[in-house]
């Protein structure tokens, strides 16, 4: 299947607009009704290790404003019952598509990186900051590395000193 590039679009009377989101491999696609409830940054080992990064960005939606629009038969699912959560991806390309939890049965969580336009919301919570690993960014001062271009790094503290008495 060709991928198709996500979108944004006005619905009829131009009161409910709509996201677009799709899979690496562009089998499955989304679509959500947009302004979405709220979004977040998850830093959660579960979701560190669903994603494979240090955290996944979320955004929360009623079950019933989101809809797949293509590949529903290429969706499969692990339930934790641990923690009583589902997380559905992809099973030709792996992308993780919903994590849902049973405490919040109408609602269901949705990476927000499925979509190349606007949801509605910012993400300006941070989850599981606890479980956070040591190795994440946390905002240190960037420079670039020399010959080669677009990468940064952070550069090491410099070794004090010691002065011997």
């Amino acid at each position: 299947m060709p991928a198709r590039k996500p979108k944004a679009r006005k619905v009829g009377n131009g009161k409910r607009a709509r996201a677009e989101g799709r899979c690496v491999c562009g089998e499955v696609l989304i679509e959500i009704d947009v302004p979405v409830f709220w979004a977040w940054h998850d830093h959660s080992a579960a979701t560190r290790r669903a994603h494979g990064a240090a955290y996944a960005t979320y955004i929360g939606c009623w079950k019933s404003k989101v809809r797949v629009i293509a590949g529903a038969d290429h969706i499969a699912h692990y339930e934790d019952e641990t923690v009583r959560s589902s997380r559905h991806f992809c099973v030709r390309c792996g992308t993780p598509l919903f994590y849902e939890r049973a405490r919040a049965p109408k609602m269901v969580n949705i990476p927000r990186a499925l979509f190349a336009t606007r949801t509605g919301r910012e993400a300006r919570y941070h989850l599981g900051l606890t479980e956070a690993a040591d190795w994440e960014y946390r905002g240190e001062k960037l420079v670039p590395l020399k010959g080669f271009p677009g990468v940064m790094w952070t550069r090491p503290q410099a070794m004090k000193k010691q002065r011997l008495v």
